[in-house]
């Protein structure tokens, strides 16, 4: 990275950006190049026009264009600001990678920082006016000395008419939204929360709900995106795969990790969310993604993992594989119990089904699997009462939820709009169920303790049924060492 310690010029810089003392006086040898007629005058010319294409993905600008009219619908007459965001800081002067608001993104496919959507009442809908900061060209002293927005600095930009012919929207400079805003006596705020201009008022969760149950529903164009992200994600499991023998020797699951990271950096946007790779007594633990521990050779490897294609829209895949090849018998008997769970899980999955039914359906397998293995202190009927759920020691997760720009997509959803509601065409969601048997757990036998097993998959809901977007790896052990032994 570029150093800062002479970054004297950016005027929103404050001092302990810097790696060194601010002197009681000015150097002058360090002297403020935008106060130098010489140099303003020199950096004004002899530059070409670099490649300002807006990097705007196929098909993004028309989804967004429906997607607005949606919205539109859902509020005639109201004023919608809705919110890019930034990257967060991740300490002075540096920040984390910028992502898009996934709202702001549904509803304008622009990945640029700081961007402001406007939606303003007009006859039969709303008028759309995008609000982005304008980039800093050769000839303004912010070229060189704005960080954020100056050419120099992030590399060729697209100005605001490149972007409004990309995106088929009116797009107009960030300085001009107060005065836009002036006019509003309604207005509905959202998107990614802390911009100055955009207070939150009563009604902002209402917009946060209902772009989250519009969201719900994917088009043609998300359901590609989504494929892709599952293809893509499968090959990386494939390389993940193919570098165990190195992690078992050295590097651990921080190594398996990052194989994958990288993959997903290449192949698309990044990972997902993020990646888990546990093994041992790790796989049992919901969310390890400190990844900090060996790989065990005869023990099992879950990874959970996803890949964000360049349009934000990421898979969430999850297999657990044997380190050395082939699963024992302990590992395989889990695993099976965990697979015929699966199994049911995904035969209650379809239009017009409850979206509880594959939990109610994979719930019933498990709890009856643990009774046979007597792990259960109770009757199957009394675990998976309401009043029991004993079963739910060893799964205390969720075992499914929606899936689009957001690895948990739609969760600002009402209960009746999300739990509480049957599935529909269109609809995108992972089943997933699992058994966490913990090391220090002292309900279970020595030879279950430190098994983890789940397995994910993400689904389409269609017309008749649905289809399993992630098919292309194997559910069954047998299987999975087959697939192994062929990376």
């Amino acid at each position: 990275m570029t150093d800062t310690a002479h970054r004297h010029d950016h005027p929103t810089a404050p001092a302990a950006a810097t790696s060194m003392p601010v002197p009681a006086e000015p150097d002058p040898r360090l002297p403020r190049l935008a106060e130098i007629p010489a140099f303003l005058d020199y950096m004004a010319t002899g530059w070409g026009t670099p490649d300002r294409t807006p990097n705007v993905e196929p098909g993004a600008a028309a989804a967004a264009a429906e997607h607005r009219a949606r919205l539109s619908a859902a509020f005639p007459g109201r004023m919608i600001a809705v919110a890019a965001g930034r990257a967060p800081v991740r300490s002075n002067d540096t920040s984390y990678d910028f992502r898009p608001d996934s709202d702001f993104f549904w509803l304008t496919g622009c990945p640029v920082e700081d961007g402001v959507l406007l939606l303003t009442p007009a006859a039969g809908g709303h008028d759309a006016t995008l609000y982005l900061p304008p980039p800093a060209y050769p000839g303004d002293v912010d070229f060189f000395r704005d960080a954020a927005h100056g050419e120099l600095w992030v590399g060729s930009a697209p100005s605001l008419d490149d972007w409004a012919g990309a995106l088929d929207v009116a797009v107009a400079p960030l300085s001009r939204l107060e005065e836009a805003l002036r006019a509003a006596r309604d207005l509905l705020a959202g998107g990614a929360p802390g911009h100055p201009l955009l207070v939150p008022g009563r009604d902002s969760a209402e917009l946060g709900r209902v772009l989250a149950e519009l969201r719900m529903i994917k088009d043609a164009w998300e359901i590609a995106e989504l494929r892709h992200a599952v293809d893509a994600t499968i090959e990386g499991f494939a390389d993940v795969i193919r570098e165990v023998p190195r992690a078992i020797e050295w590097g651990g699951e921080r190594w398996l990790q990052g194989t994958f990271d990288r993959y997903a950096r290449t192949a698309g946007n990044g990972p997902g969310y993020a990646t888990i790779v546990g093994s041992a007594g790790h796989a049992p633990t919901l969310h390890w993604v400190r990844c900090d521990g060996p790989v065990v050779p005869d023990e099992l490897l879950l990874l959970d993992m996803g890949v964000e294609t360049r349009s934000y829209y990421t898979a969430d895949v999850t297999r657990t594989f044997p380190a050395s090849g082939t699963f024992s018998a302990p590992q395989r008997a889990v695993h099976d119990l965990v697979e015929r769970a699966h199994r049911a899980g995904l035969a209650a999955v379809g239009p017009g089904r409850a979206f509880t039914d594959f939990h109610q359906a994979a719930m019933e397998v498990i709890a009856t699997g643990l009774s046979d293995w007597g792990l259960l202190p109770v009757s199957v009927d009394e675990a998976l009462s309401p009043q029991g759920q004993q079963h739910r020691r060893y799964l205390v997760c969720g075992i499914g939820h929606h899936l689009g720009l957001d690895v948990h997509d739609c969760a600002q959803s009402s209960y009746a709009a999300y739990q509480g509601a049957t599935m529909s065409e269109g609809m995108v969601l992972t089943v997933e169920p699992g058994l966490y048997f913990h090391a220090f757990d002292e309900t279970l036998p020595p030879e279950l303790r430190g098994i983890g097993v789940r397995i994910e998959d993400d689904i389409l809901i269609t017309s008749s049924g649905s289809e399993v977007l992630s098919d292309a790896l194997p559910l069954d052990a047998g299987g999975l060492e087959d697939w192994m032994r062929t990376r």
